[in-house]
């Protein structure tokens, strides 16, 4: 299979446009493996865990870090990782952490002790972490041509999305059958695969005289991500407490010294001019936004499915994903409306559906039939998938070639943070309307103790009430559901307020960036290499040529 090369017919002449061929294609799907089951592994373990609990006996501290830990690494070495593949090559890393990513399956799958899985899930998430960034970086570099890297930006952000709701049907589906560790063992093929593909289809990039790596650069922004997302689910978990705080706090002050090492270092791990492009911050505030809406009212609807209307954990994953596949096609669509449209006005436009689709679920009732949360959720979903398929194409388009791999990691930062603050702030929002609401619908003669069980949480408030006798079990049944359902209307109102704010700031922020024309960036090359075709600027082709 050749690859076609273009160059200038005269001397200073634009470049010409580089199309991809059916290698680069096929190289897109190799690398769609490693997102979708680094994306999977976020919520494969919701229905594991009571299998697991039985098995390795875990703490209830114990069982909280199993379930974070993965999130708490990922999000904090996303950075390091994507200064690092800049630097030693993005396939090289990527192969790197499909080994790891692999081998640490392994060992979560057969841990025998709940101290040993934890340390496998924190593996995991440095093997995430070396996953994510490298195949978005290096799709940036294989598709040269901006409508074509429209077109593989949006698939892969349709995979990312479509993994997180994947998580919990496979995992249900391999309880039936197997052992809890099959949820991770699930992960070994893929990226066996991955380690035989991915030499023969991925070219190999890398920034040229990156300099050496910035170990104290990396010390603080880990030092910035951890707290700060530990915090933020900490106080979404239990509420405004010293100890987030004071995570928190320090996270800011480390993200404060973080951006100066970066303004002052020799070799800085990210190029913060970066920013000073409107595509590039513009998309990254748009990404978070986004994914504050998604994850926080994720767990809304994944509460009422289970609780509210009683079904059991798979048939409401596999309801779940209904959504996940109406909105299968809005990311191509994304694309194509971006070639005859401002960007700026289809991001735009997909705040606003997801606005809609929220309000819609704001008249959501616990008996409501169930085409109208499928619905509702299907026009959110559909909105939030344009938002973040453009924002990705955005932020990469705006980032030099041979900076993907740190413009990557830091749109995956604002996305792990803006899920982080979801959580927080729209669970917060709704524990505290339901709480409110079922204070008052309380039976006489409950104990303290069964007061508070029935106040805190909608599952707390059904156990109790399996305990009262007759009437006063059914009543309280209805006055939890009741308060449920509204403190999740106040939930989505509050995103499809975030959604509205997402659209003005779209336009405000991304206006004039201009549809894809479907041609390469002044600067940018194409340059042969063994295995593909590796881009540079035009300037750095003497000093340094791609790594194979």
């Amino acid at each position: 299979m050749t690859f076609t090369t273009y160059t200038p017919a005269v001397p200073g002449a634009p470049t010409p446009p580089t199309t991809a061929g059916r290698r680069e294609w096929t190289a897109l799907v190799v690398l769609l493996l490693p997102c979708l089951l680094v994306s999977m592994d976020v919520s494969v373990l919701y229905f594991a865990v009571p299998f697991l609990t039985a098995q390795l006996e875990p703490s209830a501290v114990q069982q909280l870090w199993i379930l974070d830990v993965y999130g708490f690494v990922l999000a904090g070495l996303l950075i390091t990782m994507g200064a690092l593949g800049d630097r030693i090559g993005r396939r090289r890393l990527l192969l790197f952490g499909a080994v790891l990513f692999g081998l640490a399956s392994c060992l979560a799958a057969y841990a025998q002790n709940a101290e040993m899985l934890i340390a496998a899930r924190a593996l995991l998430g440095v093997g995430g972490a070396t996953l994510m960034p490298s195949t978005l970086a290096l799709i940036r570099n294989l598709f040269l041509d901006e409508r074509q890297r429209g077109k593989a930006i949006a698939i892969w952000s349709a995979a990312v999305t479509g993994g997180i709701a994947l998580g919990p049907v496979l995992s249900g589906a391999l309880l039936e059958n197997f052992w809890w560790g099959s949820v991770f063992l699930v992960n070994t093929p893929a990226m066996a695969l991955l380690l035989i593909c991915g030499p023969l289809l991925l070219p190999e990039f890398r920034k040229p005289a990156a300099g050496r790596f910035d170990l104290l650069g990396s010390a603080l922004s880990l030092a910035a991500m951890l707290p700060a997302v530990y915090g933020i689910k900490e106080i979404a978990r239990n509420g405004v407490t010293a100890l987030p705080v004071a995570a928190l706090a320090v996270g800011v002050l480390a993200a404060a010294a973080f951006v100066l090492r970066q303004r002052t270092a020799r070799h800085p791990m990210l190029d913060l001019e970066l920013f000073r492009h409107r595509g590039f911050s513009g998309s990254v505030l748009m990404n978070l936004l986004a994914m504050f809406a998604v994850v926080g009212c994720a767990v809304f609807f994944t509460q009422y499915l289970q609780t509210v209307r009683g079904m059991s954990p798979l048939r409401a994953a596999l309801w779940n994903l209904v959504p996940t596949l109406a909105v299968g096609g809005m990311a191509p669509l994304s694309a194509v409306l971006a070639r005859r449209l401002d960007r700026a006005f289809v991001v735009a436009l997909g705040f606003a559906v997801a606005a809609g689709g929220f309000v819609w679920l704001s008249w959501l009732a616990p008996s409501s039939p169930l085409w109208f949360v499928l619905g509702g959720s299907a026009v959110y979903a559909s909105g939030l998938v344009v938002v973040m398929s453009l924002g990705n194409e955005l932020a990469l388009g705006a980032a030099p070639p041979e900076r993907a791999g740190s413009a990557s990691a830091l749109l995956e930062s604002g996305t792990e943070l803006g899920g982080a603050l979801g959580m927080a702030i729209l669970g917060t929002v709704g524990s505290a309307v339901y709480r409110g609401d079922i204070r008052g619908a309380l039976p006489g003669g409950l104990t303290d103790q069964a007061a508070g069980t029935a106040q805190e949480t909608l599952a707390g408030a059904l156990a109790v009430a399996a305990r009262l006798p007759g009437e006063a079990g059914h009543v309280l049944v209805a006055a939890a559901k009741d308060a449920f359902t509204q403190g999740l209307h106040t939930a989505v109102l509050c995103a499809a307020g975030v959604m509205g704010t997402g659209a003005v700031l779209a336009v405000l922020l991304l206006r004039g960036m201009g549809a894809a024309r479907g041609t390469v960036k002044a600067g940018e090359t194409a340059r042969p290499g063994a295995t593909g075709t590796a881009t540079g600027d035009a300037s750095e082709d003497a000093a340094s040529a791609a790594v194979n």
